[in-house]
């Protein structure tokens, strides 16, 4: 949940019983989610939350307008004018999102880079995560060789290591390491 959206709900909370304040929760789901993938007792339960909170539907309409540009912009320079007018809208109705825009200041040039070939840094940021996870998860877990075992387990890719011997997946790491100039 972004601080806009506590901002907004967190009054609205307050003065709910507890049965209220879950089924509130529960809506809020709704409202993360594609209006395309919502059926039409939930969209007419998103209508209701947004009629009792306006600048809601704002912030919502908002996140569809994002979504919307990195779905169908394909050009660059497009995509960087619609980023702008949608980062003006943004910073008008939420000025506390202005550090969501110093982001984009920030990182522009990498951001601006998707709208040209359509790549990310998804799958890379995924392994760091799962890496970081797998740090938290396995306390004293020091060795290389264990943690890119660990980490070829949790990439569901558990049947190609299962196939192998203690020995091959030493040595699928080993070939790992080398690739990714590890230490």
């Amino acid at each position: 949940m972004t601080a806009s959206e506590k901002k907004i709900t967190r009054a609205y909370q307050a003065k709910l019983s507890k049965a209220q304040r879950k089924e509130f929760r529960a809506l809020l789901w709704e409202f993360r989610r594609d209006p395309q993938d919502l059926t039409p007792e939930q969209q007419q339960a998103l209508e209701e939350l947004f009629c009792k909170l306006p600048r809601l539907r704002t912030l919502y309409e908002l996140r569809r307008r994002f979504q919307k540009i990195f779905d169908t912009v394909q050009d660059r320079h497009k995509a960087h004018r619609a980023l702008i007018r949608l980062f003006l809208d943004m910073v008008e109705d939420f000025p506390e999102l202005h550090a969501f825009v110093g982001t984009f200041e920030a990182w522009q040039e990498e951001i601006l880079n998707y709208f040209e070939a359509r790549q990310t840094s998804a799958t890379v940021e995924g392994l760091n995560n799962k890496a970081r996870v797998i740090l938290k998860r396995a306390y004293r877990l020091k060795g290389t060789d264990s943690l890119w075992t660990r980490l070829i387990l949790d990439v569901n890719r558990a049947t190609d290591v299962v196939l192998y011997t203690i020995d091959q997946i030493k040595e699928l790491v080993a070939g790992l390491r080398v690739a990714f100039a590890c230490t």
